[in-house]
């Protein structure tokens, strides 16, 4: 798989490549995109920095393909100055705590990564040079989550994020948008 993704990174022609990497939790998107920034020596980001902070959670939101996340303030934060190809810095919400963490320095680099669920959201997804969606088994889903996650937390992916994840992919057809597909 690395080897397929380094291969099409070296045929696209660009001096400030942005990469997402969207697919199913439990798909190895965090794995796959440490295994390439060691591979590339480039930044990545990661979406669970940006999901939506409790006030900006309502039932209309929550409604929206991809809702969940805090697309807007991604793009406008982190997409846009990423495209300028100059040092910025951005806030990551966590989502534990429901607080915000001290900013992180995002240098120039050659090629970032966008890593996460919704990181192909159609707010976001004309601005990546390649897109590369994982799936993986439901079942073997569910067995990552839980050594992941313990079963308590398998629980509730099982119930809310497994879903609002599917209806995200199904109504923007994410998989079929991205150039590369894997199954893990």
């Amino acid at each position: 798989m690395v080897q397929t993704i380094l291969q099409k990174i070296n045929s696209i022609n660009s001096t400030n490549m942005l990469i997402a990497l969207d697919g199913r939790c439990g798909s190895g998107k965090t794995t796959l995109a440490n295994n390439l920034q060691k591979e590339l020596n480039c930044n990545v980001i990661h979406m669970d920095e940006f999901f939506l902070r409790p006030e900006q959670v309502t039932e209309q939101r929550l409604a929206q393909a991809g809702g969940n996340v805090d697309y807007e303030r991604f793009y406008q934060e982190v997409l846009t100055p990423l495209k300028s190809g100059k040092a910025f810095s951005y806030r990551p919400y966590d989502c534990h705590s429901q607080t915000f963490l001290d900013a992180v320095f995002v240098p120039p680099c050659p090629i970032t990564i966008i890593e996460g669920s919704y990181s192909c959201h159609p707010t976001l997804q004309n601005d990546y040079d390649l897109k590369i969606f994982l799936s993986v088994d439901p079942d073997k889903q569910i067995e990552r989550i839980k050594k992941r996650n313990g079963e308590k937390a398998a629980q509730s992916f099982v119930k809310k994020w497994i879903p609002l994840e599917e209806f995200y992919f199904l109504t923007y057809n994410i998989k079929q948008n991205c150039q590369l597909y894997f199954e893990t």
